[in-house]
């Protein structure tokens, strides 16, 4: 099933330039607004002495979001919204952008400030790599050395990774695969084995993968 929404798969950051004013743009993946709240005081810290930090993020995707923004000391309306606009406009979830400002000596103007918001939010989407938030699982297979080989391969072959292989009286092999492939793996191993191996799951976690 396609994802409700693509999440940013990495933190990027762009920069652009209005009547000498720098506005820097960095956005980054989260999980919840603890998460978010952390980047923006990461990004704060990063440029102490910038003139605003801008700032806004939304949590979910689709119809069901929570969002937020602040136009930390711009005029009202003139920064974290138009920020968080095009945010909403993006098909993107789950991410947060700080834009800092440095100003350059020029007052922009209501007018001059959203454009300027809204073009550094702009830019910095430009860099996204999308990517969707999968179930993945990393599991244990015990089995008979003649099988070792061809087991690899249909690990790989249902996209799995293989974290690490321990050759004792069986072999066992130690692998992560995404929770949506794992039961038809679990079907093809025994098909292979006869029913003479042993799956057991060890942990359960999220990852982002990249959509093509």
């Amino acid at each position: 099933m396609p994802p409700i929404y693509a999440i940013p798969f990495e933190p990027v950051r762009a920069e652009v330039e209005h009547n000498k004013s720098r506005f820097i743009s960095s956005l980054s993946p989260v999980r919840n607004s603890d998460e978010a709240r952390a980047f923006i005081k990461h990004v704060k810290l990063e440029f102490p002495d910038a003139s605003h930090n801008v700032q806004a993020y939304i949590l979910g995707g689709g119809k069901n979001v929570t969002d937020y923004c602040s136009d930390d000391g711009e005029p009202s309306g003139t920064a974290g919204m138009p920020v968080l606009t095009v945010l909403r406009g993006s098909g993107l979830g789950d991410l947060v952008v700080v834009v800092t400002r440095y100003f350059g000596g020029t007052l922009l103007g209501t007018g001059g400030l959203v454009k300027a918001y809204t073009d550094a939010t702009q830019e910095v989407l430009k860099k996204v790599i999308k990517a969707d938030r999968v179930a993945v699982v990393v599991s244990s297979i015990s089995l008979a050395y003649p099988l070792f080989d061809r087991m690899k391969l249909l690990i790989q072959k249902n996209a799995g990774f293989i974290v690490s292989e321990e050759f004792l009286a069986d072999v066992t092999i130690t692998f992560e695969m995404q929770r949506e492939y794992l039961a038809g793996f679990v079907k093809q191993a025994m098909d292979l084995s006869s029913g003479k191996i042993e799956i057991m799951e060890i942990e359960e976690s999220e990852k982002l993968v990249k959509l093509i």
